[in-house]
């Protein structure tokens, strides 16, 4: 609604992981070389960590951009699955057929497309995101699937994506095999103040902004910084919120009295 008022070709602050918007900080610069190197090096088990909405995913579809045709990848999003059904999830995304539910068919299935990928010069990933939600039943599954190897190298690199409750998971008896195969760890902290507000500017900048037209006042993004906590997914709905609150007040300065309105709208309570 808001973006025709400030001459935005895209909206700035949507949710929706879109590397495009991806602001490079030194940590993501440093979690994305360490998904990508241990991808390339075929370390076999990858984890990422970092808080709800520190920009996890988008990193992940970062990397996925970065690789391209160099990698079959396959991405999890949903991971409340049985062993069963992640495995037909699997192979669903590299583009297996999978019939019935016979799990060790379904392994093997995917054994023979790995050998294939791989006499055929190949890489393979799969990148499973909210992995802290896992079972243990599923997590294991996932254990299994890294004896998926020749004498060499790991057939397919798992990148375990997740909150920092899968650090606490991973450190539980029952799962020390697992923890014990992941060579690659990075824990993606929050955005300090000066990152939050290079953050909002290069967003703006990527939707075409122009400051004639959009500008955000130096209190206000104090403001967003204080609530959002550094967390991109929370600045995205602060900022978004504060664009509508400036629309509605018709003007192209987002002050502080528009993220103070955005954050009683996000909170529920009444202006």
């Amino acid at each position: 609604m808001y973006r025709a008022f400030f001459n935005l070709a895209d909206a700035p602050f949507n949710i929706t992981p879109n590397p495009r918007f991806l602001l490079m900080t030194k940590h993501h610069r440093e979690a994305y070389n360490a998904l990508i190197f241990g991808i390339q090096q075929r370390k076999g088990f990858i984890q990422l960590t970092g808080e709800v909405g520190s920009g996890k995913t988008t990193l992940c579809r970062a990397v996925l951009d970065y690789l391209g045709k160099s990698v079959d990848t396959a991405l999890i999003l949903n991971p409340t699955l049985t062993e069963t059904q992640l495995l037909r999830a699997i192979l669903h995304d590299f583009g297996i057929e999978a019939k019935g539910r016979d799990r060790l068919a379904y392994i093997e299935k995917l054994n023979e497309f790995l050998l294939q990928r791989t006499s055929e010069g190949m890489n393979v990933a799969l990148l499973i995101d909210e992995a802290q939600n896992l079972s243990p039943q599923v997590m294991e599954q996932v254990r299994l699937l890294s004896n998926l190897e020749t004498d060499s190298h790991k057939l397919i690199q798992i990148v375990l994506a997740g909150q920092p409750e899968l650090d606490q998971r991973l450190s539980s008896p029952e799962l020390r095999q697992l923890r014990q195969r992941i060579t690659v760890r990075y824990h993606l902290p929050a955005l300090t103040e000066s990152e939050s507000t290079a953050y909002i500017s290069h967003r703006l900048k990527t939707a075409g902004a122009d400051e004639t037209m959009v500008q955000f006042a130096d209190k206000a993004v104090e403001a967003v910084f204080k609530y959002s906590r550094g967390i991109p997914r929370m600045i995205n709905a602060v900022c978004d919120s504060a664009l509508m609150a400036a629309y509605v007040a018709n003007t192209r300065i987002i002050d502080i009295h528009c993220v103070r309105r955005a954050i009683q709208h996000l909170e529920g309570k009444s202006s």
